[in-house]
Protein backbone atom coordinates (compact mmCIF):
# COMPACT_ATOMS: atom_id res chain seq x y z
CA UNK A 1 0.00 0.00 0.00
CA UNK A 2 2.92 2.26 0.77
CA UNK A 3 3.19 5.35 2.73
CA UNK A 4 1.13 8.33 1.95
CA UNK A 5 2.25 11.36 -0.09
CA UNK A 6 2.74 13.98 2.83
CA UNK A 7 2.65 17.44 2.38
CA UNK A 8 3.54 20.64 3.97
CA UNK A 9 -0.08 22.49 3.89
CA UNK A 10 -0.27 22.75 7.89
CA UNK A 11 3.04 24.80 7.39
CA UNK A 12 1.91 27.53 4.97
CA UNK A 13 -1.74 27.63 6.22
CA UNK A 14 -1.84 31.03 8.15
CA UNK A 15 0.32 34.22 8.16
CA UNK A 16 1.69 33.34 11.49
CA UNK A 17 2.65 29.68 10.22
CA UNK A 18 4.34 30.89 7.63
CA UNK A 19 6.28 33.67 9.10
CA UNK A 20 7.42 31.22 11.64
CA UNK A 21 9.33 29.08 9.70
CA UNK A 22 10.21 31.62 7.13
CA UNK A 23 14.10 30.79 6.39
CA UNK A 24 14.75 34.41 4.91
CA UNK A 25 13.69 37.51 6.01
CA UNK A 26 15.14 41.26 4.82
CA UNK A 27 14.98 43.83 7.80
CA UNK A 28 16.50 47.96 7.23
CA UNK A 29 19.82 46.69 9.00
CA UNK A 30 20.56 44.91 5.62
CA UNK A 31 19.88 48.40 3.49
CA UNK A 32 22.15 50.59 2.11
CA UNK A 33 20.78 53.80 0.49
CA UNK A 34 22.88 55.49 -2.42
CA UNK A 35 23.34 59.08 -2.58
CA UNK A 36 24.18 61.45 -5.06
CA UNK A 37 25.81 64.47 -3.72
CA UNK A 38 26.71 68.04 -5.88
CA UNK A 39 27.74 71.62 -6.40
CA UNK A 40 25.20 74.00 -6.45
CA UNK A 41 23.18 75.54 -3.76
CA UNK A 42 19.77 74.88 -2.94
CA UNK A 43 20.11 71.77 -5.21
CA UNK A 44 17.42 68.71 -5.37
CA UNK A 45 16.93 67.97 -8.76
CA UNK A 46 15.12 64.42 -9.68
CA UNK A 47 17.17 62.65 -12.22
CA UNK A 48 14.45 61.50 -14.94
CA UNK A 49 15.19 57.90 -15.60
CA UNK A 50 15.28 57.19 -12.03
CA UNK A 51 11.85 58.30 -10.26
CA UNK A 52 12.53 59.41 -6.30
CA UNK A 53 16.27 59.71 -6.83
CA UNK A 54 17.64 63.20 -6.63
CA UNK A 55 20.73 65.05 -6.97
CA UNK A 56 21.09 67.10 -4.11
CA UNK A 57 23.77 70.22 -3.34
CA UNK A 58 25.08 69.98 0.65
CA UNK A 59 22.73 72.80 1.87
CA UNK A 60 19.75 70.17 1.02
CA UNK A 61 21.86 67.00 1.83
CA UNK A 62 21.31 67.34 5.58
CA UNK A 63 17.01 67.14 5.32
CA UNK A 64 18.08 63.49 3.01
CA UNK A 65 19.96 62.52 6.21
CA UNK A 66 17.29 63.41 8.92
CA UNK A 67 14.83 61.09 6.94
CA UNK A 68 17.05 58.51 6.34
CA UNK A 69 18.01 58.32 9.73
CA UNK A 70 14.39 58.71 10.69
CA UNK A 71 13.89 55.68 8.97
CA UNK A 72 16.45 53.45 10.68
CA UNK A 73 18.41 53.02 7.74
CA UNK A 74 22.60 52.33 8.93
CA UNK A 75 24.62 53.28 6.00
CA UNK A 76 24.64 55.41 3.05
CA UNK A 77 26.66 55.20 -0.22
CA UNK A 78 27.80 58.26 -1.49
CA UNK A 79 28.64 59.50 -5.33
CA UNK A 80 29.83 62.54 -5.92
CA UNK A 81 28.68 64.67 -8.99
CA UNK A 82 31.38 67.37 -9.67
CA UNK A 83 31.21 69.92 -12.13
CA UNK A 84 35.32 70.49 -12.21
CA UNK A 85 36.61 67.36 -14.50
CA UNK A 86 40.00 66.70 -15.56
CA UNK A 87 41.52 63.68 -17.32
CA UNK A 88 43.01 62.39 -13.82
CA UNK A 89 39.94 62.60 -12.07
CA UNK A 90 41.71 65.16 -9.48
CA UNK A 91 38.50 66.15 -8.03
CA UNK A 92 38.12 62.66 -6.68
CA UNK A 93 41.08 63.17 -4.13
CA UNK A 94 41.00 67.07 -3.47
CA UNK A 95 40.62 67.09 0.71
CA UNK A 96 37.91 69.48 -0.36
CA UNK A 97 35.98 67.61 -2.92
CA UNK A 98 32.40 67.20 -3.52
CA UNK A 99 32.55 63.59 -1.26
CA UNK A 100 34.64 64.42 1.22
CA UNK A 101 32.64 68.21 1.96
CA UNK A 102 29.62 65.62 2.54
CA UNK A 103 31.15 63.32 4.57
CA UNK A 104 32.27 65.96 6.98
CA UNK A 105 28.39 67.19 7.18
CA UNK A 106 27.26 63.87 7.39
CA UNK A 107 29.07 62.81 10.13
CA UNK A 108 28.44 66.12 11.86
CA UNK A 109 24.58 65.99 11.54
CA UNK A 110 24.79 61.94 12.29
CA UNK A 111 27.97 60.62 13.58
CA UNK A 112 26.66 57.09 14.11
CA UNK A 113 25.06 56.86 10.18
CA UNK A 114 27.89 54.65 8.21
CA UNK A 115 29.28 56.61 5.47
CA UNK A 116 30.25 53.93 2.44
CA UNK A 117 32.39 55.96 -0.06
CA UNK A 118 32.21 55.15 -3.82
CA UNK A 119 35.59 54.92 -4.77
CA UNK A 120 36.18 55.77 -8.44
CA UNK A 121 37.29 58.26 -10.80
CA UNK A 122 34.76 57.77 -13.66
CA UNK A 123 32.32 60.85 -12.22
CA UNK A 124 35.61 63.17 -12.00
CA UNK A 125 37.40 62.31 -15.53
CA UNK A 126 36.15 64.48 -18.47
CA UNK A 127 36.62 61.10 -20.51
CA UNK A 128 34.31 59.11 -17.80
CA UNK A 129 36.64 56.15 -17.56
CA UNK A 130 37.23 54.79 -14.37
CA UNK A 131 41.09 55.50 -14.51
CA UNK A 132 44.18 57.08 -16.36
CA UNK A 133 43.82 55.95 -19.91
CA UNK A 134 45.64 56.32 -22.97
CA UNK A 135 43.12 57.34 -25.70
CA UNK A 136 43.55 56.38 -29.47
CA UNK A 137 39.83 58.34 -29.98
CA UNK A 138 40.43 57.54 -33.43
CA UNK A 139 39.67 53.43 -32.79
CA UNK A 140 37.24 54.43 -30.18
CA UNK A 141 39.37 52.51 -27.77
CA UNK A 142 40.82 53.51 -24.31
CA UNK A 143 43.07 51.39 -23.24
CA UNK A 144 43.49 51.79 -18.96
CA UNK A 145 46.68 52.61 -17.56
CA UNK A 146 46.59 50.40 -14.57
CA UNK A 147 49.57 51.22 -12.07
CA UNK A 148 49.09 54.74 -12.54
CA UNK A 149 45.78 54.05 -11.94
CA UNK A 150 45.90 52.87 -8.50
CA UNK A 151 47.89 55.72 -7.23
CA UNK A 152 45.09 57.63 -7.57
CA UNK A 153 42.80 55.53 -6.06
CA UNK A 154 44.63 55.30 -3.03
CA UNK A 155 44.84 58.79 -2.88
CA UNK A 156 41.60 59.28 -3.30
CA UNK A 157 40.60 56.59 -0.36
CA UNK A 158 42.84 58.25 2.06
CA UNK A 159 41.06 61.38 1.32
CA UNK A 160 37.91 60.08 2.09
CA UNK A 161 38.97 58.33 5.10
CA UNK A 162 40.36 61.34 6.37
CA UNK A 163 37.20 63.07 5.74
CA UNK A 164 35.56 60.34 8.13
CA UNK A 165 34.28 57.81 5.56
CA UNK A 166 33.88 54.73 7.72
CA UNK A 167 34.00 52.15 4.61
CA UNK A 168 35.78 52.68 1.61
CA UNK A 169 33.90 51.01 -1.52
CA UNK A 170 36.24 50.70 -4.60
CA UNK A 171 34.52 49.93 -7.74
CA UNK A 172 37.01 50.84 -10.27
CA UNK A 173 38.28 47.36 -11.32
CA UNK A 174 41.69 47.87 -11.82
CA UNK A 175 44.11 45.10 -11.21
CA UNK A 176 45.83 44.76 -7.73
CA UNK A 177 43.13 47.95 -6.42
CA UNK A 178 42.14 46.90 -3.10
CA UNK A 179 46.44 45.72 -2.10
CA UNK A 180 47.03 49.04 -3.16
CA UNK A 181 44.23 50.96 -1.23
CA UNK A 182 44.92 48.84 1.85
CA UNK A 183 48.30 49.95 1.92
CA UNK A 184 47.48 53.21 1.07
CA UNK A 185 45.20 53.29 4.48
CA UNK A 186 47.22 51.52 6.15
CA UNK A 187 50.63 54.06 5.78
CA UNK A 188 48.04 56.68 6.63
CA UNK A 189 47.05 55.12 10.27
CA UNK A 190 43.87 53.99 8.75
CA UNK A 191 44.04 50.42 9.18
CA UNK A 192 40.58 50.20 10.88
CA UNK A 193 39.32 51.76 7.98
CA UNK A 194 37.75 48.41 5.56
CA UNK A 195 37.27 47.81 2.35
CA UNK A 196 33.89 46.70 0.47
CA UNK A 197 35.22 45.94 -2.65
CA UNK A 198 32.73 45.95 -5.70
CA UNK A 199 35.01 42.70 -6.47
CA UNK A 200 32.84 40.98 -8.94
CA UNK A 201 31.89 43.94 -11.33
CA UNK A 202 30.09 43.00 -14.64
CA UNK A 203 30.03 45.57 -17.87
CA UNK A 204 26.53 45.19 -17.70
CA UNK A 205 23.75 46.74 -19.69
CA UNK A 206 21.85 47.55 -16.54
CA UNK A 207 23.91 50.90 -15.66
CA UNK A 208 22.41 53.02 -17.77
CA UNK A 209 20.30 55.31 -15.74
CA UNK A 210 23.63 55.51 -12.88
CA UNK A 211 25.43 57.11 -15.79
CA UNK A 212 23.03 59.63 -16.13
CA UNK A 213 22.21 60.25 -12.57
CA UNK A 214 26.58 60.08 -12.10
CA UNK A 215 27.22 62.04 -15.41
CA UNK A 216 29.84 59.26 -15.73
CA UNK A 217 29.16 58.05 -19.28
CA UNK A 218 32.40 57.08 -21.40
CA UNK A 219 32.81 60.05 -23.77
CA UNK A 220 34.61 57.10 -26.29
CA UNK A 221 34.98 53.36 -25.86
CA UNK A 222 33.70 50.93 -23.38
CA UNK A 223 34.54 49.62 -20.11
CA UNK A 224 34.73 46.08 -20.76
CA UNK A 225 38.53 46.19 -20.90
CA UNK A 226 38.65 46.45 -17.47
CA UNK A 227 35.25 45.29 -16.17
CA UNK A 228 33.53 41.84 -16.17
CA UNK A 229 32.28 39.78 -19.55
CA UNK A 230 28.41 39.06 -18.47
CA UNK A 231 29.24 35.44 -20.05
CA UNK A 232 31.64 34.19 -17.45
CA UNK A 233 30.70 32.61 -13.93
CA UNK A 234 34.30 31.27 -12.60
CA UNK A 235 36.14 34.42 -12.97
CA UNK A 236 34.06 35.68 -10.12
CA UNK A 237 35.44 33.26 -7.78
CA UNK A 238 39.28 34.40 -9.14
CA UNK A 239 38.27 38.37 -9.10
CA UNK A 240 36.78 37.44 -5.59
CA UNK A 241 39.43 35.11 -4.35
CA UNK A 242 42.20 38.07 -5.67
CA UNK A 243 40.65 40.68 -3.82
CA UNK A 244 39.97 38.64 0.20
CA UNK A 245 44.39 37.94 -0.72
CA UNK A 246 44.70 41.20 -1.11
CA UNK A 247 42.82 42.63 1.66
CA UNK A 248 39.19 42.90 1.36
CA UNK A 249 36.48 43.22 4.00
CA UNK A 250 33.54 42.51 2.18
CA UNK A 251 32.64 41.25 -1.01
CA UNK A 252 30.30 42.61 -3.53
CA UNK A 253 28.68 41.09 -6.60
CA UNK A 254 26.91 44.26 -9.14
CA UNK A 255 24.67 43.86 -11.02
CA UNK A 256 22.76 41.78 -8.51
CA UNK A 257 19.45 40.86 -10.27
CA UNK A 258 20.80 38.71 -13.31
CA UNK A 259 23.99 37.66 -11.20
CA UNK A 260 21.89 35.38 -8.15
CA UNK A 261 23.71 32.64 -8.83
CA UNK A 262 27.20 33.91 -9.21
CA UNK A 263 25.77 35.97 -5.65
CA UNK A 264 24.96 31.96 -4.80
CA UNK A 265 29.06 30.99 -5.76
CA UNK A 266 30.52 33.21 -3.37
CA UNK A 267 28.80 33.11 -0.53
CA UNK A 268 29.11 28.90 -0.62
CA UNK A 269 32.66 29.39 -1.06
CA UNK A 270 33.54 32.48 1.24
CA UNK A 271 32.84 33.63 4.44
CA UNK A 272 33.49 37.22 4.50
CA UNK A 273 30.13 39.60 4.45
CA UNK A 274 28.69 39.41 1.04
CA UNK A 275 27.03 42.89 -0.59
CA UNK A 276 24.39 42.67 -3.49
CA UNK A 277 24.02 45.90 -5.70
CA UNK A 278 20.88 46.05 -6.83
CA UNK A 279 21.41 48.76 -9.80
CA UNK A 280 19.94 51.79 -11.58
CA UNK A 281 17.98 49.62 -14.12
CA UNK A 282 16.44 47.10 -11.98
CA UNK A 283 14.97 50.34 -10.37
CA UNK A 284 13.91 51.83 -12.86
CA UNK A 285 12.58 49.30 -15.05
CA UNK A 286 10.20 48.19 -11.94
CA UNK A 287 9.32 52.26 -10.73
CA UNK A 288 8.52 52.23 -14.91
CA UNK A 289 6.45 49.21 -14.99
CA UNK A 290 4.45 50.32 -11.58
CA UNK A 291 4.04 53.69 -12.90
CA UNK A 292 1.70 51.78 -15.88
CA UNK A 293 -0.06 50.47 -13.18
CA UNK A 294 1.74 46.59 -14.73
CA UNK A 295 2.99 45.56 -11.40
CA UNK A 296 2.22 45.63 -7.71
CA UNK A 297 5.61 47.64 -6.82
CA UNK A 298 5.90 46.82 -3.08
CA UNK A 299 5.28 43.37 -3.83
CA UNK A 300 7.79 42.96 -6.59
CA UNK A 301 10.61 44.90 -4.69
CA UNK A 302 10.34 42.79 -1.43
CA UNK A 303 10.15 39.31 -3.71
CA UNK A 304 13.29 40.60 -5.27
CA UNK A 305 15.30 41.47 -2.13
CA UNK A 306 14.16 38.14 -0.58
CA UNK A 307 15.53 36.67 -3.70
CA UNK A 308 18.98 38.45 -2.65
CA UNK A 309 18.93 37.53 0.87
CA UNK A 310 17.95 33.87 -0.32
CA UNK A 311 21.01 33.47 -2.52
CA UNK A 312 23.34 34.46 -0.13
CA UNK A 313 23.13 38.43 0.48
CA UNK A 314 23.74 39.68 3.84
CA UNK A 315 23.56 43.39 3.21
CA UNK A 316 21.78 45.15 -0.06
CA UNK A 317 22.42 48.56 -1.72
CA UNK A 318 19.47 49.22 -3.02
CA UNK A 319 17.61 53.00 -4.20
CA UNK A 320 14.63 50.83 -2.98
CA UNK A 321 15.86 51.34 0.36
CA UNK A 322 13.23 54.13 2.31
CA UNK A 323 10.81 52.61 0.35
CA UNK A 324 11.66 48.72 1.70
CA UNK A 325 11.53 50.50 5.56
CA UNK A 326 8.16 52.13 4.78
CA UNK A 327 6.81 48.99 3.91
CA UNK A 328 8.35 46.69 6.20
CA UNK A 329 7.11 49.53 9.61
CA UNK A 330 3.43 49.69 7.39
Amino acid sequence: MGFPIVRNRRLRSTAAMRNLVREHSVSVNDLIYPIFVTVGENVKDEIASMPGVYHLSLDRLEEEIREVVSLGIQAVLLFGVPHDKDAHGSSAYDPNGIVQQATRLIKQWAPELLVVADTCLCQFTDHGHCGVVHADQAKGRADIQNDPSLELLAKAAVSQAEAGADIIAPSNMMDGFVYAIRQGLDAAGFEHVPIMSYSVKYASSFYGPFRDAAHSTPQFGDRKTYQMDPANAREALREAESDIAEGADFLMVKPALAYMDVLRMLRDRYNLPLVAYNVSAEYSMVKAAAAQGWIDEKAVVLETMTGFKRAGADLIITYFAKDIVRWLQA
